[in-house]
């Protein structure tokens, strides 16, 4: 069976969408090798930017840029369905929010979070007009749905009034490479980057819904009413409406202290991961919550959030605060550096929650979704012959 999974994510710098489509393609073909798995993107990318971290890329999976001229152009109206009638696709999976409004197969469409119609204020105004708009749209175009947690199941289907029996949770999973690092990975990287030996971590992309701003201002509390002097790294790219956030730590007396490390490998983010004092996640909103499930699986204690997507994720592995408290979150803070004990405790619990999540099982429940799409597919088609005749 031939499948196609959308490759558009992986046309940028990835971040959790990217790494998703990519994850879930490598799992699928490994997981069903007679199956052909195709990852389409109407943008180049380099098949050697599938192989992340040394792994062979199995024979079944490989990277389509298919190039569109004329009418074809507008890739999802016109230049994806050609491309899937064309390639006699038995199934197309929108990892992004998108799916052709009329196709010649099943669709399978990846809602990853409904943060436009819940936080708008942390997205671009013209973001949120789309997203409004289209979600709806291909939530109804699709044959199934994919969420990746119970929470935003939920939240799908009574914002987007879409039945639940055509949606499923199909949880994420952390990366094979996020494991504990060694003494001596850890040591190149800090030194490189400029990294002390006593530093707290976020990773995630600067904008408004990781809600950093109040994580600096925990911060400023941390060192400012105790004696503790530990750096703040802050990984990851830079987004839309983050100024406000950099003029404000240009003014602190403890900027010296913050370190923004910028857009890291999955290597160095696996030596912070292992090495920080505690991982600190304060995000608004959430529809999975990758990132503190990479940081556990390399044995960091975590603080995250106390939103929902990301309390179903951790569960009670990690010590969860509300994301609007930030002198509970400096209280927290101070508590975890101190505290050895915790913070191996909390490093025990994060290794066995993240063990529980795996991209095999993510790829055989996603398949499950398959086999129903393509069922009520032909349960379709059925319909329609026997109303014809």
């Amino acid at each position: 069976m031939r499948l196609g999974l959308d490759g558009i994510p992986l046309a940028e710098l990835k971040t959790g969408v990217g790494h998703y489509t990519f994850e879930l393609a490598r799992a699928l073909a490994l997981t069903a090798p007679a199956d052909e798995i195709e990852i389409v993107s109407p943008f180049p990318y380099l098949p050697p930017s599938l192989g992340e971290s040394g792994r062979a890329m199995p024979p079944n999976l490989r990277a389509v840029h298919q190039r569109v001229k004329g009418m074809n152009r507008r890739w999802w109206l016109f230049g994806l369905p050609t491309y899937i009638r064309h390639s006699k696709l038995a199934l197309f999976h929108g990892t992004n929010y998108d799916v052709p409004l009329r196709s010649a197969c099943p669709t399978i469409l990846t809602i990853h979070d409904l943060s436009p119609f819940y936080y708008p204020e942390t997205h671009e105004a013209s973001a949120v007009r789309r997203a409004r708009f289209r979600m709806p749209l291909m939530a109804r175009a699709a044959t199934m749905i994919i969420t990746p947690t119970e929470s935003v199941r939920r939240e799908a289907c009574a914002r987007l009034n879409i039945s639940s029996e055509r949606t499923v949770a199909v949880p994420h999973a952390p990366r094979s490479c996020f494991r504990p690092a060694t003494r001596g990975q850890i040591a190149e990287t800090k030194n490189r980057l400029g990294i002390e030996d006593d530093f707290l971590l976020f990773v995630g992309t600067v904008e408004p819904r990781k809600n950093l701003l109040m994580l600096v201002r925990a911060f400023e509390d941390v060192a400012g009413a105790t004696g503790l002097r530990p750096q703040l790294v802050i990984a990851g790219k830079k987004g839309w409406l983050s100024e406000d956030l950099y003029a404000y730590v240009n003014k602190l007396d403890v900027r010296d202290r913050v370190c923004w490390a910028g857009y890291l490998s999955d290597e160095d983010l696996r030596a912070l991961y292992s090495s920080c004092r505690v991982f600190l996640y304060p995000s608004l909103y959430e529809g999975f919550g990758l990132p503190p499930l990479e940081a556990m699986a390399c044995g960091a204690p975590v603080i995250t959030s106390d939103v929902s997507a990301i309390v179903e994720t951790v569960g009670k592995a990690a010590r969860l605060v509300s994301p609007g408290n930030s002198t509970e979150w400096a209280q927290n803070i101070v508590d975890v550096i101190s505290n050895e004990d915790e913070r191996k405790r909390l490093s025990e619990a994060g290794l066995r929650c993240a063990s529980e999540f795996t991209w095999e099982r993510a790829a055989h429940l996603t398949r499950e979704v398959y086999t129903e799409a393509l069922r009520r597919r032909l349960r379709t088609n059925l319909l329609r012959t026997n109303a014809a005749g």
